[in-house]
Parts: C-alpha cells; structure tokens; sequence
C-alpha cells in the first residue's frame, strides 16, 4: 500500500509543527502508541491545542460527550 502523505496533509489536524511524521498517519499512530498517548488528530481543536495526547484526557473527553 502506497502513502497518500500529500493527501493526508490536507486534513491533519495536528497544530506541533516541527513533527516530522505529519501525514504519515500509520507513523504517528505508532509513535503515539508507544508513547501511551492518542494521536492529537483524535481530538477537538481546543484539546487538541493543549498536547495533552494522554489516554486519560482523551477519556474525559470522551465521558463528556466532546469527542
């Protein structure tokens, strides 16, 4: 399976600008797994913007009913 990159750049929703993996979403899934984390792009923009990219925020939101 060939990477749509270009694609998936004009959707990404991920505001940390030096990363190197925007775009590369099988990369970024990877990185933020081993990391313990969710991948920022599962986020609203506001938390998104916090880089907490932790399971437990992204939980909270979720039992809010904001993502």
């Amino acid at each position: 399976m060939d990477c749509k990159q270009k694609d998936h750049l004009k959707t990404c929703t991920c505001t940390y600008e030096p990363c190197s993996r925007k775009g590369l979403c099988c990369e970024c899934v990877a990185y933020h797994l081993r990391s313990h984390e969710v991948p920022g792009c599962f986020f609203p923009a506001a938390a998104e913007r916090t880089y907490d990219r932790s399971f437990e925020h992204f939980a909270r939101l979720v039992a809010a009913g904001k993502a």
